[in-house]
């Protein structure tokens, strides 16, 4: 099993978040996601966004740290990266049902 997070550097809603992934599969990233406590809401399409406040909590239940260039890096190699055109296309999908 490998799931990853990258570090806390992207600012919104008042604090500062990582992304979690899975360089193996979705349904290990949701079976971490759910065992740690992550809510459903904050999966988008390829990854979990986490606040900082929750970064030492993933990191000791097995989240291996790898910077954010790292993480883009083996989220493609496994297939499983979402593209910005993709994720647009797929916004525009759930739009118009």
């Amino acid at each position: 099993m490998t799931v990853l997070i990258d570090t806390p550097l992207w600012p919104k809603h008042g604090t500062v978040w990582a992304h979690l992934v899975s360089d193996e599969s979705i349904d290990e990233l949701r079976e971490f996601a759910e065992r740690t406590g992550l809510p459903p809401r904050s999966f988008d399409l390829d990854h979990y966004d986490v606040p900082v406040e929750r970064y030492d909590d993933l990191v000791a239940a097995g989240a291996e740290p790898v910077s954010p260039r790292e993480l883009v890096a083996r989220l493609r190699r496994s297939g499983l990266r979402v593209t910005p055109r993709e994720r647009r296309e797929r916004a525009a999908r759930s739009s118009l049902g």
